[in-house]
């Protein structure tokens, strides 16, 4: 099967699942739960915990849909926090929680899809032990996140912020979830501790070649394309890679924290494209790319092997 083939259907899966136990919330609070959930999303974390099982057992994601659920849900519950933080107005579509609903209860119904998560993790068809080392994951992951998106915030107040900050912020804030879904996948499959680790391992550098790809996408690619304002990270003064790398070859970015034309944008980019900052962020996406796929080395060759690989290609290769 091709990769965008098994994405598409395995989407359809989660979303059908989704509709099934949030489609008709009841009360205010799980209504605003459900809003964000219900409203899409490619459901690449659920695909990869599934893909992950399945490379270490045959037939073991069948039993795993729950697990699944639960990375859906973890995710969702970090999106709805992160637009109170940042003060965003739409996401997928849709008014954000926080726009409809206020922030309290947007910070709870948060917190429900949170608790919702290690439910519907402790419900899937597996070993009790493995569900229980399942659930010490996620929760890692969620200490994680919560640590990559304070960093995230706290660098905006910091002008020394060195590629390895950057590194340790979007490991945690990006890759920790993608981490813990490609290992739960192989834990609840019964996978050894080699075949855990690998995947691990995968999860987690292909999450960072994952955001370096969101980095690059904000600056690069079109609204249509990117689903927001162009050059956005730079204008609110984020510590991306390319601010990190525009600062130590002396590029002041500074005077871009403003409302920029199309055609001043276009200078930007040239400017930072003269620089050999573009080529060198892409770089480093591939690199954690490719240790990603290294990284799948110890396990036997597969279908579901083969599009995880094929995953970690698309990452660095969607948005343009």
């Amino acid at each position: 099967m091709e990769m965008m083939q098994y994405l598409d259907e395995t989407e359809e899966s989660v979303d059908k699942a989704i509709n099934r136990y949030f489609g008709c919330a009841f009360g205010e609070l799980y209504k605003a739960g459900a809003h964000l959930l219900t409203a899409g999303g490619k459901r690449l974390r659920p695909a990869v915990l599934l893909l992950s099982a399945e490379a270490v057992r045959k037939g073991s994601a069948a039993d795993l849909m729950q697990a699944a659920l639960a990375l859906e849900l973890t995710h969702t519950f970090t999106l709805i926090h992160d637009d109170i933080m940042d003060g965003d107005t739409a996401r997928r579509g849709v008014p954000t929680v926080h726009t409809i609903w206020g922030e309290p209860t947007a910070i709870l119904a948060g917190d429900v899809l949170y608790a919702k998560a290690f439910e519907f993790l402790c419900t899937a068809y597996a070993d009790d032990r493995a569900k229980v080392y399942a659930v010490k994951m996620l929760a890692k992951a969620c200490a994680d996140v919560c640590e990559g998106q304070n960093m995230d915030i706290s660098f905006e107040k910091r002008t020394d912020i060195t590629e390895l900050d950057y590194l340790e912020m979007v490991q945690k804030k990006t890759g920790a979830l993608y981490a813990a879904a490609a290992a739960i996948g192989g834990i609840l499959a019964g996978g050894n501790q080699v075949q855990i680790t690998a995947l691990y391992q995968f999860g987690l550098n292909s999450g960072v070649a994952f955001q370096v790809q969101d980095d690059l996408i904000d600056l690069v690619a079109s609204a249509e394309q990117s689903g927001k304002d162009r050059a956005s990270d730079i204008r609110e003064g984020k510590q991306t890679l390319i601010a990190v790398k525009a600062r130590e070859k002396g590029l002041d970015l500074s005077p871009y924290r403003r409302d920029m034309t199309d055609t001043e944008i276009d200078s930007l980019i040239a400017l930072l494209d003269d620089a050999g900052i573009i080529d060198e962020v892409r770089a480093f996406a591939v690199e954690r790319a490719e240790t990603a796929k290294l990284a799948l080395s110890v396990l036997s060759d597969s279908e579901e092997k083969q599009i995880l690989l094929d995953i970690a290609d698309f990452f660095i290769s969607r948005g343009f």
